[in-house]
């Protein structure tokens, strides 16, 4: 038998239950005795050997388990769906036996060992568990009897465990953790309930009330799935208290928790450890846990913590970060790589943690980084550790992977990924080339429920393989849509003042190139494409895409614009949700050139609408031999000239008049350095004051300017609409955003009921309305590939199409006009205007296209190869300008 105490509870052999099962059953701890020794007498006594059990959490498992301890062997506990692992652990350290389940059913297989490793098993080793997130050849933790004994013993005795306890085993038997609640419980005499549900089941909370369990021990993966399950609505009256441990909890969830703990009468235990110290290191009093939730608290009973600076020099001032040092019985015998390792004794007398670590002036320790989690980019030693608590204080789950070149945040949630890399930026006074947000639907865990760093790790470094021809490719794109300016892999989108039609002609330009694009990317320079996920065809085709929420409305909008002018259908929705449109796209795009007075940049997309439009116009002045003054002067709107006069071309064109109006508005407004100063510092405020103004200007000046009907072409009549979208692209936060969902339900719902003079009118607006909600509350739209790829056809070409729809049936249509059936002609002229948009865009875009490929004969590639020098992080201060534009075009969006 062992000479440790672990297992005298087990040897007393009552009727106490020692194992409970979600099925009623129990296994005491009389029947737990007899077939932990059973299992103990198949393997024999004579020779130490060497078990590797392929831990599930099942009562196979924990007799064979104890069994095997109880006969003085060793014991490997193994992943159970790890087959890689296995393999791996099979190979270096030739276990004697293994225990698995085949084909249902467990079985104890003796192996064949080969002759290296002939050493006997020190008579000290107990068990072996491989390192957290290792990979390539297998590492394992030796821990003694002795360690599992000075544990268990220690967590019982914070935990102020008795018989009387019982816990829910929701933790992996691989892990430390999880074993250490089974000892913990055996060496106190209470039991171990069994679940059998996820803590992501509805019914886990239902099962753990009827059970009787007294405590649960999770990571902080399992809170968080447990919050999603509404695990605290539950009325657990027999819960005493609960654990934590295994990595970081957000501050929010120790408070809620803790409240909600605290509240029934009961306790919260934040817990940090490590395998190598066979579990437990620290434990926060319940009662200390106050708002400093960060700190992992004091030392467990018979351990004493330390730090150390980075010479091992013993740090004992309060407030100095140094390395954690652990000492105690239950610190492991040290690290094994093969069979051979495992006849050594014990090496290690102080654990050092490899977690940077600072003291209060209480005495209690908290965790500031991770020694191995640590990068020095651009000449500054950044910890990741901290900057994912710099973001966690801002309500921001984020997980961060870096090296040299640059910091990667990944985050599940795309609304706020602008957001972190403007605070990533801020807090490490990195360039913003070189720190990057990706997007994703889950971060890769552990088994344990830890983050996979490593994974994370490996996937930037494949990503970067790429990035060489990703960045030229993308290069080229963009040198296409935004020729004749010269392009180079510092710029953003933003900061070479771009707009919403080029927007749309990139993003269609990059998702040929398959470029996953993050929620943002506009504000990105060019050079970080390459980091970025590559959709590949086959995904193309089939996948679910997420489309911008605007780009998906500019398409509707152009179609509801088309099929009103054909078929006069009471839908005049679209147009307002263009100009709603509008004012969106200024403050996405445009908001920062405004804010800075940079009218050259913000005016600049401009000449993108009007000059297709002069050319139209001029177009009727060779066909009239009139000259149509209203709409050279872009006033028409204002219902002064008639175009049976010839004074100005058809009412159609009043947007792209009330779209010139709308940027002299703004411009005029900004002109006043101290008004943009005000817009700086409070953006979204400063919004809504221009919106109640563009509102009391529509209620009002009507009254003192009547022009009749055409008042509704006229700037004052939608300008509101246009602020309206400005305040959707400033609304970043959630209470702003309910601000202008409430005065948009007020304003644009009068206009929809009670100053409504027909059903158009009503659907009109309450088709802005819905617009409006989905720009502040969906940021992107999921669709089939094949109509995401639709849309975005349309939207792309919603200008062009705007302009010529109506020649389809007033023009190249009118022979056919009396031939065919009513329907026939409505039905070709709203599919013709579609088409000879999108030849139009397409023809101009091969034209564009052309021209920057022959532009001073120098190719986009040429121009990346230039300024390759950047690919490696050499000169990222080189050129300021860009990273200053870069970052100033996305505060105020964002803000």
């Amino acid at each position: 038998m062992t000479p440790v105490d672990l297992f005298s509870e087990i040897a007393r052999a009552d009727d106490r239950a020692a194992l409970v099962f979600a099925d009623g059953r129990t296994l005491s701890y009389a029947e737990l005795n007899a077939r932990t020794l059973r299992f103990a007498e198949r393997l024999g006594r004579a020779e130490k050997r060497l078990i590797a059990i392929s831990a599930e959490v099942s009562e196979h498992v924990i007799v064979a388990y104890l069994g095997a301890l109880r006969a003085g062997h060793a014991v490997a506990m193994l992943p159970p769906c790890d087959d890689r692992l296995r393999r791996d652990f099979l190979s270096a350290f030739q276990p004697d036996f293994t225990l698995r389940s085949i084909d249902g059913r467990w079985r104890l297989v003796e192996e064949v060992r080969s002759g290296d490793g002939t050493e006997p098993l020190h008579a000290d080793l107990a068990l072996l568990l491989m390192t957290s997130g290792s990979s390539g050849a297998a590492k394992a933790v030796r821990l003694s009897y002795a360690n599992l004994d000075a544990n268990a013993h220690s967590i019982a005795s914070y935990l102020e465990l008795s018989s009387a306890d019982r816990t829910a085993l929701v933790l992996p038997l691989h892990y430390s953790y999880g074993l250490s609640v089974v000892h913990s419980h055996l060496v106190a005499g209470g039991s171990i309930f069994i679940p059998g549900v996820s803590v992501v089941s509805d019914n886990f909370a239902r099962v753990i009330g009827e059970s009787g369990c007294t405590n649960l021990s999770g990571v902080p993966y399992s809170y968080e799935l447990m919050e999603k399950t509404r695990f605290r609505t539950n009325e657990l009256k027999a819960l005493r208290f609960i654990t934590v441990a295994g990595g970081r909890l957000t501050p929010e969830l120790i408070r809620l928790y803790r409240d909600h703990m605290r509240v029934r009468g009961g306790r919260f235990f934040v817990m940090y450890g490590q395998t190598e110290a066979s579990a437990r290191i620290a434990f926060v009093p319940p009662e200390s846990l106050s708002d400093n939730e960060e700190r992992i608290g004091v030392a467990i009973p018979g351990g004493s913590l330390s730090l150390v600076d980075d010479e091992g020099h013993p740090l004992d001032r309060s407030g100095v970060a140094g390395e954690l040092v652990y000492t105690g019985p239950n610190v492991m015998m040290g690290y094994g790589t093969d069979r051979s390792d495992l006849a050594r004794g014990a090496e290690v007398t102080a654990l050092h943690t490899g977690d940077i670590a600072m003291r209060d002036e209480q005495g209690f320790f908290r965790i500031v980084g991770r020694k191995s989690r640590f990068a020095k980019v651009a000449g500054l030693r950044i910890g990741f550790d901290i900057m994912e608590q710099v973001l966690a204080e801002e309500g921001i789950a984020a997980a961060l992977v870096g090296d040299d070149e640059g910091l990667q945040a990944h985050v599940t949630d795309a609304r706020v990924a602008e957001r972190v890399r403007r605070i990533l930026v801020e807090a490490s006074h990195l360039p913003a080339n070189l720190v990057s947000v990706l997007e994703r639907r889950d971060l890769p865990r552990l088994a344990s429920g830890k983050i996979d760093y490593a994974r994370l790790t490996e996937e930037m470094l494949e990503t970067r393989k790429k990035s060489h021809a990703a960045a030229v490719s993308t290069l080229d794109a963009y040198a296409r849509v935004f020729y004749p300016h010269a392009v180079n892999r510092n710029d953003s989108f933003v900061s070479l003042g771009g707009d919403s039609l080029r927007f749309l002609q990139l993003t269609m330009e990059l998702d040929c190139l398959g470029v996953a694009l993050p929620e943002g990317w506009e504000h990105r320079p060019i050079a970080e494409f390459g980091m970025w996920p590559q959709v590949t065809p086959s995904s193309r085709i089939a996948e679910i895409r997420a489309l911008p929420t605007d780009l998906v409305l500019r398409a509707i909008a152009i179609l509801l614009v088309v099929v009103h002018h054909e078929m006069l259908w009471p839908i005049p929705g679209g147009s307002g949700v263009m100009l709603l449109l509008v004012g969106f796209s200024l403050a996405r795009f445009q908001s920062g050139h405004f804010l800075t007075g940079d009218f050259r940049q913000a005016l600049r997309p401009a000449i993108n609408v009007l000059i297709p439009y002069f050319l139209i116009v001029v177009a009727y002045a060779l066909v009239w031999r009139a000259v149509p003054w209203a709409s050279i002067t872009l006033t028409g709107n204002f219902g002064y000239a008639e175009p049976a006069r010839h004074e100005m071309v058809p009412f159609l064109y009043w947007f792209i008049e009330a779209y010139a109006q709308t940027l002299l508005v703004f411009s005029l407004i900004f002109a006043v350095p101290a008004v943009r100063r005000l817009a700086r510092a409070q953006p979204f405020a400063f919004s809504l004051v221009l919106l109640g103004l563009a509102i009391a200007a529509r209620f009002s000046l009507p009254l003192l300017i009547e022009i009749g009907q055409r008042q509704i072409f006229t700037i004052y009549w939608g300008l509101h609409l246009g602020i309206f979208g400005w305040c959707a692209g400033m609304a970043g936060k959630p209470v702003q955003r309910i601000i202008l969902a409430a005065v948009a339900a007020a304003v644009l719902g009068y206009l929809a009921f009670w100053e409504t003079v027909w059903i158009g009118t009503t659907i009109k607006y309450l088709t802005i309305f819905a617009a409006l909600i989905a720009l502040l509350y969906m940021p992107r739209i999921r669709l089939p590939a094949y109509i995401g790829r639709l849309m975005t056809l349309i939207a792309v070409s919603a200008f062009p199409t705007y302009l010529l729809h109506r020649f389809v049936p007033e023009l190249l249509m009118t022979p056919a006009s009396g031939a065919l059936p009513i329907p026939v002609f409505h039905l070709l002229a709203i599919s013709g205007g579609l088409a000879v948009g999108v030849i139009a865009n397409k023809s101009w875009a091969q034209l564009r296209n052309g021209m920057a490929m022959a532009r001073n004969s120098v190719r986009p590639t040429q121009l990346y190869r230039r300024s390759a020098p950047f690919l490696n992080g050499a000169n990222v201060n080189s050129n300021p300008t860009n990273i200053e534009r870069t970052v100033a075009g996305g505060a105020p969006h964002s803000a």
